[in-house]
């Protein structure tokens, strides 16, 4: 019989090609047994929505206490690489990949590197300018009254003198999306927190930044509701420059 949600070879007393699953007992061992869960997800072993043998199972498995096996759930869940469900059918479940949770780590990499916000603001020029023809092209009704929506509450928020650099990350997420391309979108949605952070510190040297941003907004649907890539593009590289300029500025310390 085997574990449910692994392969046969990874259940307990499996045979084969050997277990994916071995007796630890170096270093950390919580940290290894997030190591091995780990591995068999990115081989393709676990799949999201696969469930992870019982507390027991795993402890027998690794050879460990349940506080040990807790501690490493603990640490899968923390990651998103698991969703602990309570219940009579609940337990570990593998979930699938979080892009928003790669672009906090890349924001704590920047906090804590030496990257920078115009690094940041540098991606994003390559990024978000070349996916102006697949947007233009591929954007739906939907995208496009998404888009304008984005912009009516950037609207309201500065009529209310509270503009939040949130709607500018917002409305540059959901433009990628509009490109439907998923590993753009992943990888634009990944870089929303760096995105903020870039803001903020073009904001640093000019208090006003974003107003103009979202007149820009507006226009670029516009043009991508037309479908004119010429004019999307232009308006991108002017909205996106600036912010460069500004982000440059603010590190130099002027």
């Amino acid at each position: 019989m085997t574990t449910p949600g692994l392969p046969p070879s990874a259940a307990p007393g499996a045979g084969g090609k050997g277990d994916l699953l071995t007796r630890v007992s170096i270093g950390r061992i919580s940290e290894v047994i997030v190591d091995q869960i780990r591995l068999l997800i990115r081989q393709g072993d676990l799949a999201a929505g696969d469930r992870l043998p019982s507390e027991r199972e795993l402890c027998e498995r690794f050879g460990v206490s349940r506080v040990t096996v807790r501690e490493a759930l603990r640490v899968l869940e923390a990651n998103g690489l698991v969703e602990i469900r309570v219940g009579a059918r609940g337990g570990a479940f593998v979930t699938a990949p979080s892009s928003r949770l790669v672009g906090e780590g890349i924001a704590d990499l920047i906090t804590l590197s030496t990257l920078s916000a115009a690094e940041v603001t540098e991606t994003r020029i390559v990024l978000e300018l070349g996916i102006v023809p697949l947007v233009c092209e591929r954007a739906t009704e939907e995208d496009i009254a998404a888009l304008y929506e984005i912009c009516d509450r950037s609207a309201a928020a500065l009529e209310d003198d509270d503009y939040p650099l949130s709607l500018s990350g917002e409305w540059h997420t959901r433009y990628a999306q509009a490109a439907h391309n998923g590993a753009v979108a992943m990888l634009v949605e990944s870089l929303h927190d760096p995105l903020i952070m870039s803001l903020e510190r073009a904001r640093q040297a000019a208090p006003m930044h974003g107003r103009r941003g979202v007149d820009e907004h507006r226009a670029l649907v516009g043009a991508i509701a037309a479908r004119d890539v010429q004019r999307a593009t232009e308006l991108m590289r002017t909205h996106l420059e600036r912010t460069a300029e500004r982000v440059a500025t603010a590190e130099r310390g002027d």
